[in-house]
């Protein structure tokens, strides 16, 4: 009997930012039975609009209050001032399946250089150039990535993925959905303690 728990996050989601640690603890404690399938969600579409004050000010407040319920989970607040923000995950998206396409190791690496660079190092990552500059960062081929990322492929891939997360009622991020022999069990996501989540999945096998 195959077992999936499927994952769907956005690179530029930050509650996701908030969730890594305990996301990460969870895979080391998984049953080793369990595959992962990871799904993009994709929460904005391409825009090269500036993005709102209000929509700013929201934001900042949403950073202010996951600091405040996670422990040790940081934002840099210089974003605000040094870049242009626009409301545009797409291309941050479209960058972990360009990243994916030199290796499925390289999803998660992408997607964990992608929130350092919002989060931490006050980078846009709804710029290509960003985009591309992290892919050489992380060791990827960047001709390659570059040609991957702006791929009609790429884009289709993603609304495919954003599809099948909409499929299963998933239409906030991160969500987690266990999926064993076509039977979908909804995993509540847990930002402090890995414990509460594992036992769900554990009491669904």
């Amino acid at each position: 009997m195959k077992t999936t728990l499927i994952y769907v996050h956005d690179p530029m989601c930050s509650w996701c930012w908030g969730f890594t640690d305990v996301y990460e603890q969870l895979l080391e404690k998984l049953p080793a039975e369990i595959v992962i399938r990871r799904l993009l969600g994709g929460l904005a579409p391409d825009s090269e609009v500036p993005m709102p004050e209000s929509m700013q000010a929201m934001l900042q407040q949403t950073w202010r209050r996951i600091e405040t319920m996670i422990p040790g989970k940081q934002f840099n607040f210089e974003f605000w001032s040094q870049c242009t923000p626009r409301r545009s995950t797409y291309p941050a998206c479209r960058a972990v399946i360009a990243a994916r396409e030199q290796g499925e190791q390289y999803d998660p690496i992408m997607t964990r250089a992608i929130q350092q660079a919002y989060y931490q190092q006050a980078r846009n990552p709804s710029d290509h150039e960003t985009l591309v500059k992290l892919a050489a960062e992380i060791g990827l081929d960047a001709e390659r990535f570059t040609s991957q990322l702006l791929d009609e492929k790429t884009h289709q891939q993603l609304l495919d993925e954003i599809n099948s997360a909409r499929s299963i009622g998933i239409d906030s991020f991160p969500s987690l959905m266990l999926e064993q022999n076509g039977q979908l069990t909804p995993i509540l996501a847990n930002y402090t303690n890995m414990d509460l989540i594992l036992n769900q999945i554990n009491a669904s096998l």
